[in-house]
């Protein structure tokens, strides 16, 4: 069971940049997508400022975000990295199988992925996710290198948006169909 404490909640400011994102496209009319809070129990409170100092979640998360946009539904996590490439240990076994049941009901799964060294955002599609969590899993490589990310899939912040994966997520999708 996955405990919080007070170095806890790596990647908020990434998840706040998305929420940000997230509210202007729900202000233009262009997507709903909403955060999935990770129901969490308290355990130790502290009594003088009535923080929480340490916790449990009580059952495990899918991902961090499920929106519809313009009729196509899409779920994806926020991962941040601050080496030059993802450790597939941040991505949890039954976040893999969610994704995949998602896509199974034909929506689209991705992650959102923050490379600080980089200062660069990308939009990684869950079958290559796949790919390399399956190789992984064979006893392959245990991270993504950041030049296995498509350059096409490279975030550019314009639009007003933080974090403007709508663009990108078009650019996956047109590719998809051809």
């Amino acid at each position: 069971m996955g405990y919080w404490n007070s170095r806890g909640l790596r990647g908020s400011t990434l998840e706040e940049l998305i929420n940000l994102t997230n509210d202007l496209y729900i202000s233009r009319g262009l997507a709903i997508v909403q955060k999935i809070p990770t129901s969490i129990k308290p355990v130790k409170i502290n009594e003088e400022n009535r923080t929480i100092t340490l916790a449990y979640f009580e059952q495990k998360s899918t991902v961090d975000y499920i929106g519809v946009v313009q009729g196509i539904p899409i779920c994806f996590d926020a991962k941040e990295t601050a080496q030059k490439h993802l450790p597939l240990q941040n991505v949890h076994a039954h976040q893999m199988e969610f994704m995949s049941q998602y896509e199974q009901h034909k929506g689209v799964a991705f992650l959102l992925v923050y490379f600080s060294s980089y200062d660069e955002y990308f939009f990684l599609p869950f079958h290559i996710l796949q790919h390399w969590w399956n190789e992984a899993q064979k006893g392959g490589r245990k991270s993504i290198p950041y030049a296995a990310f498509p350059q096409e899939y490279r975030i550019e912040n314009r639009g007003g948006a933080y974090i403007h994966y709508l663009e990108t997520l078009n650019t996956y999708l047109v590719s998809a169909a051809e």
